[in-house]
């Protein structure tokens, strides 16, 4: 049989070292050595032997079931295989933490990442109640974070005199020394006279950056 779907570009190869790569724009491959976490759902494919196991909130090195604003829930991938991770076709890139390295990224766009980090689910200070950003996964340590993203990301670099003003239903996340506030750009008589709506952005200032999406969120499916 012949067709140009088993050419090398699609075709996929044994790892030859365990962890996270990127199998192509839409999919992260993992060679599963032991133990990793995974956004629920989000197995689209493995070999080998695995197991997928959704955990309640614990103690120590136990798995949190940590459910953000968006409604993401985690499972851990146990055993010696290799497992594929993708949602809804969305560009998939793999952010890799060494020591020390923080970010905070919105709930809605992480995928899976290695057990060698630490996440804590907190509410973005300054935002209130306000847009897709409420909850955010904050991750230290070092090792590796497959995010996912509707469309092609932008990456906006603030420094102390240029802060970034962004909205919070397209905000995939940012650097975690950065600080958050909110900015109103609108006076309400200006939105009750028919403004844009985007009367509300979550400002960043200080020295890092922050990634963005070139679209709104869409309402995110709660996970069974």
């Amino acid at each position: 049989m012949k067709s140009d779907l088993f050419s090398s570009e699609h075709m996929a190869q044994p790892a030859t070292a365990p962890g996270m790569t990127l199998q192509n724009a839409k999919s992260i491959k993992y060679a599963v050595n032991g133990e990793m976490h995974a956004r629920q759902g989000s197995m689209i494919a493995f070999r080998g032997n695995l197991q997928f196991e959704r955990k309640g909130q614990g103690i120590g090195g136990m798995l949190k079931r940590a459910v953000t604003g968006e409604g993401l829930a985690l499972m851990a991938v146990r055993g010696q295989g290799e497992a594929w991770f993708a949602h809804e076709a969305a560009n998939c890139f793999i952010v890799e933490l060494d020591q020390g390295d923080s970010i905070t990224i919105n709930g809605r766009n992480v995928l899976c990442f290695d057990p060698t980090l630490s996440y804590e689910i907190k509410t973005v200070k300054g935002a209130g109640m306000v847009g897709g950003g409420l909850f955010n996964s904050v991750f230290t340590g070092y090792g590796k974070l497959g995010l996912m993203c509707e469309g092609t990301p932008i990456v906006i670099p603030v420094t102390a005199a240029q802060p970034v003003y962004v909205d919070t239903d397209a905000v995939v996340g940012w650097s975690q020394q950065l600080t958050t506030s909110l900015n109103r750009s609108q006076s309400v008589g200006s939105m009750v006279r028919g403004g844009s709506g985007e009367a509300v952005q979550l400002m960043l200032q200080g020295e890092g950056f922050v990634i963005v999406r070139p679209s709104e969120a869409r309402p995110e499916k709660t996970a069974n």
